[in-house]
């Protein structure tokens, strides 16, 4: 079988996400056969290097080995439940093992299905927490330049005008505050006396602050430094919003910690996983609360007062096996230690693109890294060439506009890391000249 026989059934059929589909006429789709280790195989035995996790969910490679067992061991002994007045022992499982993992005050989980949805469920209850206790606030904080996903509420906090203006005239009630310039201590000075002078004036009307803990991934790649999560903490719980930490793209090890939260030392009162939660395999998302929270709703059979949000698939027991599978790896293995390494030799590594007169800036927390490039308008579509350079090349870059960015597998090797940067540097220094 060819890469072509796929590529022409494929646009008879599907329509891709955040894809221009008109795009496939001159750019090559690429049909995958198999995946293993941070490595990609089309239907012509070329390979890839996974450069993006697959959308930043692969965490321990393609078709793990451990994590293989665990799920075909699972799917031998149930593979879905009911989870509402039904339970079963992988999610009992998964959720006591984040508890311990997470920041201190989380105490119970609830799951759904992927990282939108995860927020949904934050919000609403966010919302439904302060109105149970006689509060209307329909208004949720957000910082400029944040994203947290494309269903109408995620949507609406998020502060991408690609993915949200057009549906400007259906979003819900939302306030953005300015996000810090960079990752120095200094810069986060000004953006907290705007987001005080905020709450000092509106907070009987606002439910939640919610930030991806500094990295706002979508959002260009886009860092900043821990010191504004430990100001917006004390700031959110002296007015009496909750702070909701959007830790789908930020989560399990991505900025060198287990949660980008873990760098402020903070407790937030929501924390949204998902994405590396199953390792890269099966749609979970969980929303970790505090029991203050879980209290307000806890009462007499009141239809009000209770939280009536569900999801067929909530904690799905073939995807919480891939989660228990997964934080096995992290303990066994040890890995927020053994990748620290790897952060330092990515610093080493990432040097040379300074000295490309494209290039503006070069980012980086943890195993996440962004080279931002200059002088390009968004017509000359410099991203979409960095992308058909590198996949030549045998690395799959999915660039933000004129972002590139390496959010690699958290398994990739010192040479897999030099052939990941070559390739982008090569394509970069070749669209100088």
């Amino acid at each position: 079988m060819k890469n072509q026989d796929f590529i022409d059934r494929d646009l008879d059929v599907l329509w891709h996400p955040c894809t221009q589909m008109k795009d496939h006429e001159f750019l090559p789709m690429i049909p995958i056969k198999k995946g293993k280790g941070i490595y990609l195989e089309d239907f012509e035995g070329n390979r890839y290097l996974d450069a993006i996790s697959s959308w930043w969910v692969n965490l321990f490679g393609h078709s793990n080995d451990y994590i293989n067992s665990k799920i075909k061991e699972q799917l031998d002994t149930l593979e879905h439940v009911i989870l509402a007045g039904f339970t079963h022992e992988q999610v009992v499982r998964l959720s006591e093992r984040l508890i311990k993992l997470t920041p201190k005050n989380l105490t119970r989980c609830f799951f759904a299905d992927n990282g939108s949805s995860g927020v949904e469920v934050a919000l609403k209850m966010s919302f439904h927490y302060h109105k149970n206790r006689g509060e209307v606030k329909p208004y949720f904080i957000s910082l400029k330049n944040s994203y947290h996903g494309e269903t109408l509420g995620a949507l609406a906090v998020g502060d991408v005008e690609l993915y949200k203006e057009i549906y400007n005239e259906i979003m819900i009630k939302t306030l953005q505050v300015a996000v810090p310039k960079d990752s120095s201590p200094q810069s986060v000075i000004q953006p907290l006396l705007e987001l005080e002078e905020l709450l000092k004036n509106r907070s009987h009307e606002i439910a939640g602050f919610i930030l991806e803990p500094m990295v706002q991934c979508a959002g260009s790649m886009h860092m900043y430094h821990s010191d504004y999560l430990k100001g917006a903490r004390k700031l959110t719980e002296k007015y009496g919003v909750h702070l909701i930490a959007d830790e789908v793209a930020t989560g399990f090890g991505r900025t060198g910690k287990m949660f980008a939260s873990e760098h402020a030392e903070i407790s937030p009162d929501f924390m949204i996983l998902s994405k590396g939660l199953t390792g890269g395999y099966l749609a979970l998302s969980t929303v970790l609360m505090t029991d203050k929270i879980y209290q307000e709703f806890y009462c007499d059979y009141n239809l009000q007062k209770s939280f009536l949000h569900s999801h067929s698939y909530t904690g799905n027991a073939l995807a919480c096996s891939a989660g228990n599978a997964t934080l096995d790896i992290f303990e066994n293995d040890k890995i927020i230690d053994s990748i620290q390494a790897k952060i330092r030799y990515f610093a080493q590594e990432i040097e040379k693109f300074k000295t490309l007169s494209n290039v503006k800036e070069v980012r980086q927390t943890g195993m996440i890294i962004a080279i931002e490039l200059k002088g390009y308008s968004s017509e000359e579509r410099i991203g979409l060439k960095i992308y058909q350079y590198a996949l030549n090349k045998g690395v799959l870059l999915r660039p933000l506009g004129h972002i590139i960015y390496f959010m690699p597998p958290l398994i990739i090797s010192n040479q897999e890391i030099d052939k990941m940067v070559d390739v982008a540097f090569q394509g970069i220094s070749q669209i100088i000249n």
